[in-house]
């Protein structure tokens, strides 16, 4: 591909992902999976150029733009080089127009830049939440520790927060690594690591993961727990929970047990649970504000409802978790967002909700103070941006 057609293969690239953005359809990622499958003429070093520019523009523009055009101008008005190919040859952008209509650039939308700022981040602290991302994993105490692995890999490196954290170059194939395929090797986010650290979970412990997805903090536990007790992973998402099973096996993890829930009815499907565990970990839906340099593209499928929706279901899984803690157990709560109304706020919503829990202090290898808990912060800490907060029950 010559380097217009490169361009205009983003326009058309970016075209789809402000649909699927604006209709709830598939993410950037498999949208632009999807287009190269059907373009076989496209080698590698195309698939990562377009890639880049892609992603470039969606950096850049926060608003949803308009169009894909209106989104890749802004890369062309930053980059010569990129404004030199909207040249009208073939498979090329036509040329830019005087006074083009561009998207509006920016961190994010303006509704949910103010709310942002109204957490707390301003200016470079927002500015990086729409950076790159790290490429992390965890190593698998169960199978091996961390100085074996950095010794096996010359490539990596040993995070500076997570105490079990390897960071490797961007782009590495993780799936190819004997390593990985042997078990000893998670992808996970650095500030994942820390947050989950927060249970402070124990061998022979009975442990909920009530929102386990696909269970990446459930087999940090296991380790933890160094394969001892029991944990139960729950979720409503039948696809996301049925990754967990073999990269339990992988992992060598034999405590973890998975249950399918149904939303709304997650008390009646636990109820042997009741009062039982020694600790519940809420890892809840939220809108990922602090997960942006992974999916940019996020930014454009927020609303205010959406936002509101989001709460409504945090404050349910948190009432169901209530009811699983044992009298002087713990409960963990986590999202991945750095908006007050999902993390502070709803801790103090929890506390007026359910009478004779107490916040307890959290010291973690990375995050500052924030309200009720502590705040990951993707500018200050170098990882996803998280809140996390620990509660005790009365005994």
């Amino acid at each position: 591909m010559t380097p217009p057609a490169r361009t205009q293969a983003a326009i058309e690239l970016l075209d789809q992902i402000i649909a699927a953005a604006r209709e709830s359809g598939a993410a950037a990622d498999t949208l632009i999976a999807r287009y190269f499958q059907t373009r076989r003429y496209a080698g590698s070093k195309d698939r990562r150029a377009v890639r880049e520019l892609v992603y470039a523009a969606i950096r850049k523009a926060g608003d949803r733009p308009e169009t894909g055009r209106a989104a890749m101008l802004l890369v062309a008005d930053a980059d010569p080089d990129v404004a030199a190919t909207f040249d009208d040859t073939t498979h090329a952008p036509a040329p830019i127009a005087k006074d083009e209509p561009r998207a509006r650039a920016g961190v994010a939308p303006q509704w949910l830049s103010k709310a942002l700022r109204a957490s707390g981040l301003d200016g470079a602290a927002l500015t990086d939440l729409a950076g790159r991302a790290t490429l992390d994993l965890r190593v698998n105490t169960l199978t091996s520790d961390r100085a074996t692995v950095l010794a096996a890999l010359p490539e990596a490196e040993a995070t500076p927060h997570a105490p079990d954290g390897i960071r490797l170059p961007t782009g590495t194939n993780v799936e190819a690594l004997p390593l990985f395929n042997e078990g000893a090797l998670e992808v996970q986010d650095e500030g994942s690591q820390i947050v989950g650290l927060a249970m402070q979970a124990k061998p022979g412990e009975r442990i909920v993961d009530l929102c386990a997805g696909a269970g990446g903090k459930t087999l940090a536990l296991a380790a933890t727990m160094e394969n001892q007790g029991v944990i139960l992973a729950c979720d409503t998402d039948r696809n996301r929970l049925s990754r967990l099973a073999p990269r339990a096996t992988r992992a060598g993890t034999t405590i973890v047990e998975s249950r399918l829930l149904n939303p709304t009815r997650e008390i009646e499907a636990l109820s042997e649970w009741a009062g039982r565990a020694d600790g519940v970990l809420v890892d809840a839906p939220c809108s990922g504000t602090g997960t942006w340099r992974r999916n940019p593209e996020a930014r454009w499928r927020l609303t205010p409802d959406r936002v509101s929706r989001l709460q409504s279901t945090q404050q349910q899984v948190l009432s169901v978790a209530a009811t699983l803690v044992k009298p002087g157990g713990a409960l963990v709560y986590i999202v991945c967002s750095l908006l007050d109304a999902e993390g502070t706020d709803q801790v103090s919503w929890f506390l007026n909700a359910h009478p004779g829990w107490t916040i307890e202090a959290l010291s973690l290898p990375a995050g500052a103070k924030h309200g009720h808990g502590v705040r990951l912060e993707p500018g200050r800490d170098g990882t996803d941006g998280f809140f996390v907060a620990r509660l005790r029950a009365a005994c």
